[in-house]
């Protein structure tokens, strides 16, 4: 395409390949282009504009967060009273551990239900976590009172928190996430009330699971692929997931009941594309609009021969199916950083799965590709 004399490398049509002609021509055109290059140029949406923005300010106010001093003047807080009130406001907002024994007896490990067995798991991972927060903050407050030495860990810890960042203590311990500290601990009282008030404390899972919500959420997609083949006696590596998007009627009647096979999930965001719930197709972003919620996603386990191979994938990476499936293979991240590292599992400490999301007939997957569209199950902020 790119041998045609009417081609275009973006959109606007700003830039392309000039027809033959003299040096003259070339260098009148290339004074034509704009004296700085916008996102199009490199297959992105004019949002990134933005996002860049946004994070050459974070960077710049860090910077100075840093730089703040310890001592009060002109009337303001000092170091130690700022501290103090963060570490009381947090621990009276972060509940106890969970009962675990009290989980095994309502939520026993069953061969039909992997489910179970995920959410004991997420509390003892959880357990961990708030132990942590609620052991340090005790010790912090004494400290503050001079009742007890205030250790090098803890002091890194307060300077950490006063100027509104997770100390290294509690993040080495906790799930991923690039949240400030009130955030942080907003999102993790949210995580805790799913686990306990939302699932253990009524008996009985989720109709809608939140899927930002877990702890490591390779568990819970293991399980119900799990709760699959052990259903129907397939070996599960003979499985995968298919994958819809709901309507808003689905999604209201997903409320009421859960779907016959897999799980209905909810809490991921689209970044660096939309969702347009009329067409039913993943579409160019609005404007100013970095991310959208997406609506309910239908986790669908079926047989892999089952699943139709992605339209545009050469056959070495597909056998000898051919893809006819016309859709976007989105990534999905816990965070915005989109890099992570192996775990002890051999699961990504940050990236997730892929989802296949519906795309209109005149996008291919290689212009969402360019646009580095994927999913999160958490923003930053």
């Amino acid at each position: 395409d790119i041998l045609k004399d009417d081609y275009k490398f973006s959109p606007s049509g700003t830039y392309y390949a000039p027809p033959n002609g003299t040096l003259d021509n070339f260098v009148d055109y290339v004074r034509t282009l704009p004296y700085n290059e916008g996102p199009e140029v490199f297959g992105l949406h004019d949002n990134a504009n933005i996002s860049c923005a946004i994070a050459e300010t974070n960077g710049l106010l860090n910077t100075a967060l840093s730089l703040q001093p310890r001592s009060a003047g002109g009337g303001g807080k000092s170091w130690g009273d700022t501290l103090a009130e963060l570490s009381t406001d947090i621990s009276d907002r972060v509940p106890s551990v969970f009962d675990i024994e009290k989980a095994l007896i309502l939520f026993p490990v069953k061969y039909e239900e992997s489910m179970n067995t995920v959410l004991t798991q997420e509390l003892l991972r959880f357990n961990k976590l708030i132990a942590r927060v609620n052991s340090s903050l005790s010790e912090m407050k004494l400290a503050l009172k001079g009742l007890v030495v205030m250790s090098g860990e803890l002091e890194t810890a307060g300077n950490t928190m006063v100027v509104g960042k997770v100390p290294s203590m509690w993040s080495a311990v906790a799930y991923p996430s690039l949240k400030p500290l009130g955030s942080w601990v907003n999102d993790l009282i949210e995580r805790i009330a799913f686990l306990g008030a939302n699932w253990m404390d009524k008996g009985e899972a989720p109709k809608v699971y939140w899927i930002s919500g877990f702890f490591f959420t390779q568990a819970f997609i293991t399980g119900t692929l799990q709760n699959f083949a052990r259903k129907y006696q397939k070996p599960i590596d003979t499985v995968a997931y298919d994958f819809r998007v709901l309507t808003p009627e689905e999604q209201k009647a997903a409320d009421d009941a859960k779907p016959e096979d897999g799980a209905y999930v909810k809490g991921l965001f689209m970044d660096g594309a939309r969702w347009d719930a009329t067409e039913h197709v993943i579409a160019e972003s609005h404007p100013r609009e970095l991310f959208i919620e997406m609506p309910y996603i239908h986790l669908l386990p079926k047989e892999q021969t089952e699943i139709p191979e992605i339209e545009g994938i050469p056959e070495q990476y597909t056998g000898s199916r051919e893809g006819t499936d016309h859709v976007y293979n989105c990534p999905v991240y816990k965070t915005s950083f989109r890099q992570g590292t192996l775990s002890t599992t051999g699961h990504s400490t940050n990236f997730v799965m892929f989802i296949r999301i519906p795309m209109g007939e005149e996008y291919k997957q290689k212009h969402w590709i360019k646009r580095g569209v994927a999913m999160l199950t958490q923003l930053d902020d």
